[in-house]
């Protein structure tokens, strides 16, 4: 994490084409001498415009803060990747920004879809029949799911591998991979509903 470092507004009388020469060479600095004043005035230069960029793609003033740590950072780790031929200072960094916002759009996508499937779920999965009260081959067989197995989500895998491969019970996965029991039944109800819809699709 970056720190020490004031958020402060840039001089705006520099001419755009003097800036763009002015932080070129500050990123040869810090790239070739690791230079740490080169690297604060590159920091004081794009951090506020960084931020104002945030702002609007995450709408969220935690989120945009850590957008702009996490790219400065970047900065400073790869400023020896920036080639002056191939672009400015400005398109370099502002990349490297879009690009740090699809992974955190990514991730928090991600952990929208894991409280939905396994925080919503175990309520209705506490209303239906304990799925370990009733052997696989009822809903599903081995012989069946044995090319669909490797397409289910991470998580429900290895749920599913724990307790029909491996032969242990829900409270004992629970234990093991230390989440609610409500989480093991939600996620074992979500795979065995995934690979029947798999199978309808293969019939």
């Amino acid at each position: 994490m970056l720190v020490g470092i004031p958020l402060e507004q840039s001089n705006s009388t520099v001419k755009p084409k003097d800036c763009a020469n002015e932080m070129s060479d500050y990123l040869v600095a810090v790239a070739q001498e690791r230079c740490k004043p080169s690297f604060a005035r590159v920091f004081n230069y794009f951090a506020p415009r960084l931020r104002s960029y945030a702002l609007k793609q995450m709408g969220n003033e935690a989120l945009a803060m850590e957008l702009v740590q996490d790219t400065m950072s970047n900065v400073w780790q790869k400023a020896h990747l920036f080639n002056a031929e191939k672009g400015s200072p400005s398109t370099w960094i502002f990349t490297i920004a879009r690009n740090i916002r699809f992974d955190m759009l990514r991730k928090l996508q991600n952990r929208k879809e894991d409280v939905c499937s396994d925080d919503l779920w175990p309520v209705l999965c506490e209303q239906t029949a304990d799925v370990n009260e009733a052997p696989l081959d009822e809903q599903v067989t081995l012989e069946q799911i044995g090319h669909l197995f490797e397409a289910l989500p991470k998580k429900q895998k290895a749920v599913i591998e724990a307790i029909y491969i491996d032969g242990k019970s829900q409270q004992e996965v629970a234990d093991e991979l230390s989440i609610p029991l409500g989480t093991v039944k939600s996620r074992t109800r979500l795979a065995l509903q995934r690979l029947k819809v798999m199978l309808s699709d293969d019939d």
